[in-house]
């Protein structure tokens, strides 16, 4: 039997229902039945909710937690990069219901596998439960929630839709916390075979809140691109990873070297305009399990992290 990310994930989602005034989240029923976890729309939020949010969007097969060094850090690690980081947490499913409209990520995407990745990937869920994350900050409403519904085959009422705006604590770990998943993504997009990597351990900085959503998305962003560092451990010929290795770090993109923001706005806000080999970590070590060799490319830029946090010396 295939791991169920969404009924993982529901375990998580009911732990955090059951300690909504501990997690400083608000939990609602709509009146179709479906459970709307709010993380940091009308509410505050924590760190704990952050992680559990992480946890739930890597469909708990992933775990997440933080740490304390120049900057607080997200550190990220699976045995099951390929389900819990591309199945799973990344956001590739546009949640669009009349005017709404939200970045989906989160295990119902494997149920409603409505982006052409799935036919890649080998991995579909069976589960009468789903969770689906959203980063916005308008938060769903019944009808969104009886369109997600029906996209993974569940009733309303076994659907959870958690929720964080990126200008809120849960949004800046949450997003710090795709890591791994970003390395993962830019090993795909490279061409080496995702099949072949076994599992990875990530850490990146979290960004502080921004006032607003914009300014959070420069700096989210900026957290993973140049503080991003990652290693991944795979079985496969020396030869395979010699051939990608120095595509795979942020480095390696034409707009490598200036803050996210700074770049959005260079193309007039257009976020297909920047050059998709940036958006990977900063440092990617990958260890063959097969050989033993170990190779290395890019690093962390603590320059562009300092002008974009708005932290100095």
């Amino acid at each position: 039997m295939m791991l169920s990310v969404n009924r993982r994930a529901w375990e998580i989602a009911e732990e955090m229902a059951a300690r909504e005034e501990e997690l400083r989240i608000r939990v609602r029923r709509l009146g179709n039945g479906a459970r709307v976890i709010d993380a940091g729309v009308e509410v505050p939020g924590s760190v704990e909710a952050g992680i559990a949010f992480s946890r739930i969007c890597m469909g708990g097969l992933g775990e997440v937690g933080v740490e304390m060094g120049r900057f607080p850090r997200v550190l990220v690690r699976t045995d099951h990069p390929v389900i819990s980081c591309m199945a799973s947490q990344y956001a590739g499913w546009a949640v669009k219901v009349e005017k709404y409209f939200a970045m989906g990520s989160g295990p119902a995407r494997a149920l409603a596998r409505v982006e052409k990745l799935f036919g890649e990937l080998g991995y579909e869920d069976k589960s009468e439960v789903a969770v689906l994350a959203l980063e916005t900050r308008k938060l769903p409403d019944e009808r969104v929630a009886e369109f997600v519904a029906g996209k993974c085959g569940v009733k309303p009422e076994n659907l959870t839709l958690v929720v964080a705006p990126t200008a809120s604590l849960a949004g800046s770990i949450q997003i710090s916390a795709r890591v791994v998943e970003t390395g993962v993504h830019k090993l795909h997009e490279v061409g080496f075979p995702l099949q072949k990597i076994v599992s990875g351990v990530g850490t990146a900085p979290i960004a502080p809140v921004a006032k607003n959503d914009l300014e959070a998305m420069g700096k989210t962003n900026d957290c993973v691109l140049y503080g991003g560092r990652t290693v991944y451990f795979v079985e496969a010929e020396d030869e395979e990873v010699e051939r990608i290795i120095a595509e795979v770090p942020s480095s390696s993109s034409r707009d490598y070297g200036s803050p996210f923001l700074e770049l959005f706005e260079r193309y007039q806000r257009d976020f297909f305009k920047i050059d998709p080999k940036l958006f990977s970590p900063a440092e990617i070590t990958i260890n063959n399990l097969k050989t033993g060799r170990v190779f290395h490319a890019g690093g962390v830029n603590e320059e562009v992290l300092e002008r974009s946090l708005g932290i100095r010396p």
